[in-house]
Formats: structure tokens, sequence, C-alpha cells
């Protein structure tokens, strides 16, 4: 056999022994979440706001039984499963209100906050019913606060998680990108604003995943899961202005979290 022969043998067998040696982690890491529990935190990205069936004992948290939390526990059949997520939630509402099914015994935690606190409603709404450089002054506002004050926030959240559950594999998940540029939408916001509201996400994206590494946490990204799936992409998982129930605009559809969240926090496990 010749060496570059040889060589791409050995080549393969070390990558196969590397993708078993991945896939057995992950399954340990699924097995040890089944017997120690779950607990799912947040905002409305992890409640499960805009994909419907809502839990009615959740009431105004808006808990859905469509939400990647509820459905990666419906799969797996956790020994327990704390579903505390909370539209509306920021950090501060997540360390007061969220963490009591935390306990060291704990195996996996979900968690995704951050967009609140940097203004995400309020972006959004300067956007629509706003001018372009009202909304894309406002956008840079609420970048100013990601670089000077959200990472504290999010290092107090960490923290008391840790804290609680300090045994815990913590997935801290992302948020998506909510247009396709260049995309099938033919009114609302300009290409300008839509391009300066994804940035704004990448920019918050981009600081949470830092604060997670520096905590030991994974990082669910849900850009990749998103991609074609966007606001103006003709086959969109998230909700676009939705007049009649405007809590639920800009939030994934049900086929946003099962196909959006759920394959992002899945293979974080």
């Amino acid at each position: 056999m010749r060496r570059s022969r040889i060589t791409a043998y050995v080549t393969s067998l070390l990558l196969a022994a590397g993708f078993a040696l991945t896939g057995a982690a992950t399954a340990q890491a699924s097995q040890t979440a089944v017997a120690t529990g779950y607990v799912a935190l947040g905002d409305s990205y992890s409640s499960g706001v805009g994909s419907g069936s809502y839990i009615s004992s959740s009431g105004d948290c808006k808990r859905s039984t469509k939400a990647y939390p509820y459905l990666w526990a419906a799969a797996h059949s956790p020994s327990s499963f704390g579903f505390t997520a909370c539209s509306g939630a920021r950090t501060g509402d997540v360390v007061a209100n969220q963490l009591g099914p935390l306990s060291s015994s704990t195996g996996l935690v979900s968690l995704s906050v951050g967009g609140n606190d940097a203004g995400f409603s309020d972006v959004m709404t300067t956007c629509v019913l706003q001018s372009e450089s009202n909304c894309l002054a406002r956008i840079a506002t609420a970048k100013a606060y990601v670089d000077s004050t959200l990472p504290g926030k999010l290092d107090t959240v960490y923290s008391a998680i840790s804290a609680k559950a300090p045994s815990a594999h913590v997935v801290v998940l992302g948020y998506p990108r909510f247009y396709q540029l260049n995309g099938n939408c033919v009114a609302g916001l300009s290409e300008t604003e839509r391009s300066a509201i994804n940035g704004a996400a990448d920019y918050l994206d981009s600081a949470i995943a830092k604060r997670a590494a520096d905590h030991g946490f994974a990082f669910g990204d849900v850009r990749g899961t998103f991609t074609g799936h966007e606001i103006c992409s003709g086959a969109s998982w998230l909700n676009s202005v939705n007049w009649l129930n405007i809590g639920e605009s800009y939030h994934p559809t049900a086929s946003g979290q099962s196909g959006g969240y759920l394959p992002a926090f899945t293979g974080k496990v």
C-alpha cells in the first residue's frame, strides 16, 4: 500500500474514532440528563411564545407544549423536568423567579436570556413604527448596552445557575437573525433596517456566546438552523408583525421551535 493510501486509511480511522467518541460523549450527556433531571430557564424564546399550545397553568409566561424544552423532555423522559422559562423575562427575573427547580443533582439546564435586557421589543417597535434613522439609532443604543451592561448581567445569571446546580451541563441558546435579505418581502422595513436588525442579532449572540464560554457553558447557535427560514424567505419559522397578538411578533413558530431551536439544543446536550 502506497504511503499516500496508508495516510488516507489512517486518517479515516482516526476520524471515525473521533466521531464515535463524540457520539458516545453526547449519548452519555443525554443519559446523565435523563437520570438527573432537566430544568429549562429563560425568556419567551424558551417558553415558546409564538408557537401556540400554551399550558393554561403557565398564565402570562406562555409556556408551550411546542417549545423546544417541552419537546426535548417528551422525547427523552428525564427523571424530572422543571419548566420555568417565562415570556418577557430579563436576567434579573431568571435569578429572582426561575431557579427554584435547580439543585446539586440537576444534570441539564437550558437558557435563553438577554434579548429583553438589550431592549429587543423596543427596538422592533421603533423600527416598525418610526423612521429609518430612528430605527438605526435605537439599534446603536441597544448595541452600546450589550457592550457596557449586558455582560455583567449575564455573569450574574450564569454564576447563580452554577451555584445552585454545580454539576449541571448548561446550554445557553442564542437568537436567530430575523430577515432573509433581498427576500420576497415587498413592503415593511427597508433593506437597510433589516440588515441592521440582523447585525444586532449577531452582536447580541456574540456577546452571549463569549460569556457562556467563560463560564464553561455550551452555546447553541440557532442562526444556522434558521437559515432559509427567516422572515422574507417564503418559508419563515418566525412570526412577522402580528397585530392581533403583538406579543407573538418576531418569535419562532412551532416549526421554528422544532426545526430551529430543538436541533441547536440537542446538538449541545
